[in-house]
């Protein structure tokens, strides 16, 4: 196949020089080779498709054929190449992200921004997903998690400070249904869930206090997939909610919301971006990248107030 397809490469210079001389040195070989090339063809064929003499080089019928079928394909290959080229040399093309909503929110859309208005060839999907998706499976370019969830064969990088989260309810959930003192208390509370897509199930809700932690699996009237969906119901006062610090501490700065068991909100490791080591980033992909870890704090940093 290889070879046919020289060969018919070899044929269409001939044929559109009308000289061997001149092909033979645009393909760089010998006229004597670039003549048993074409031979070769002819026979493989079974058709004669140049007419050669001592002073000139035309086409015969089938010539002319296989020069009309063969000419466009190769053009389209030609601009194909040339198009891939320009990606290379100009940042264009589509980024796949598997991310959270209040992730994307917090600290993806404010540097992505900036970004897409440079450069209108980059596109990016964000996709809001709680499951741990599979990177490679799932062909995403780019995965955001807590740093401690990063596949350990992953590139990966930090683009937040350290997260805590945080139990919250209204004012006047509180004082309907009495105060919550203990994890233990969790179990008779209206607690609004988040459900994980792959598990199929519902996120537990993780507690830490001096050294000690605990798994509470909380019931409720209410299950979301979203941070924000959760947010708004205990906004509403219809629960508890489970909610990262950051979201949930200008609500009760205005007093909309309480803290709820707050010697034992937990602390993890900041967001992480990360992708396979083993592929060959684009240059969208790498630009997207580093415009995520731009403004990163580095190390820990302190949460709560």
């Amino acid at each position: 196949m290889r070879e046919n397809l020289n060969d018919l490469l070899a044929f269409m210079i001939v044929a559109r020089e009308r000289n061997f001389t001149r092909a033979a040195a645009q393909l760089g070989v010998s006229q004597s080779a670039l003549s048993r090339t074409i031979g070769a063809l002819e026979k493989r064929m079974g058709l004669l498709l140049l007419t050669r003499t001592t002073r000139s080089v035309s086409m015969t019928e089938a010539g002319r054929r296989v020069l009309a079928t063969v000419a466009p394909r190769f053009e389209e290959i030609d601009a194909e190449l040339e198009a891939l080229s320009d990606l290379r040399d100009r940042p264009a093309g589509t980024v796949r992200i598997t991310t959270t909503d209040y992730v994307t929110r917090v600290y993806l859309w404010p540097r992505l921004k900036p970004l897409l208005r440079e450069f209108p060839d980059i596109h990016v999907e964000l996709i809001n997903d709680y499951g741990l998706s599979d990177i490679v499976q799932d062909s995403y370019d780019i995965g955001i998690r807590l740093g401690d969830q990063v596949e350990k064969d992953m590139i990966a990088a930090r683009i937040s400070p350290d997260q805590t989260m945080a139990i919250v309810g209204a004012p006047g959930y509180l004082a309907a249904q009495g105060p919550c003192t203990t994890p233990q208390d969790l179990t008779r509370h209206n607690c609004i869930n988040l459900r994980l897509p792959t598990r199929d199930s519902l996120m537990p809700w993780e507690l830490s206090k001096d050294g000690r932690e605990l798994q509470v699996r909380v019931a409720g009237q209410l299950v979301f997939n979203s941070t924000y969906e959760m947010l708004e119901a205990a906004l509403d006062g219809f629960g508890l909610a489970y909610l990262p610090y950051e979201l949930a501490r200008a609500h009760v700065d205005d007093a909309r919301l309480n803290w709820v068991l707050e010697d034992w909100f937990p602390t993890y490791t900041g967001y992480h971006l990360f992708y396979p080591s083993r592929r060959q980033a684009s240059q969208a992909v790498s630009l997207v990248v580093q415009a995520l870890k731009a403004d990163t704090p580095s190390g820990r940093s302190r949460a709560r107030q």
